[in-house]
């Protein structure tokens, strides 16, 4: 593969995932609007949401890594070299954070929309 084109991913992701991954762009969608949202009123961040999200963001860190081995139909003994425990990694990485900012944007609308 010469050329990295962001179409061909998204084809392969789409193939794999099929409707999921509609449902993860709507809720990364979901949580950076409301991300944004929660930072425009309040002006700053709040250090104890903030904990909680990263608490629960771990555990999006898992749930990424069990969609993974359901949607490419293969477990971590399956994983060969460091490069694929690098992206393991990664991926568990992404489901942190991408949760953490979910968690966050959630919290911190219900707390908008309770204290109005």
């Amino acid at each position: 593969m010469e050329n990295f084109d962001l179409g061909v991913v998204f084809a392969v992701l789409f193939e794999m995932m099929g409707w999921v991954l509609w449902a993860l762009i709507l809720l990364a969608l979901f949580g950076l609007v409301g991300l944004g949202r929660v930072l425009l009123v309040e002006r700053s961040i709040s250090s104890r949401r903030l904990v909680r999200a990263e608490i629960i963001g771990v555990l999006g860190g898992f749930a990424a890594l069990a969609l993974m081995a359901y949607v490419t139909v293969s477990g971590f003994t399956d994983a060969g070299g460091p490069v694929d425990w690098l992206l393991i990694g990664l991926i568990w990485g992404g489901g942190l954070v991408g949760v953490t900012i979910l968690a966050y944007a959630v919290m911190g609308l219900a707390g908008l929309y309770k204290s109005s």
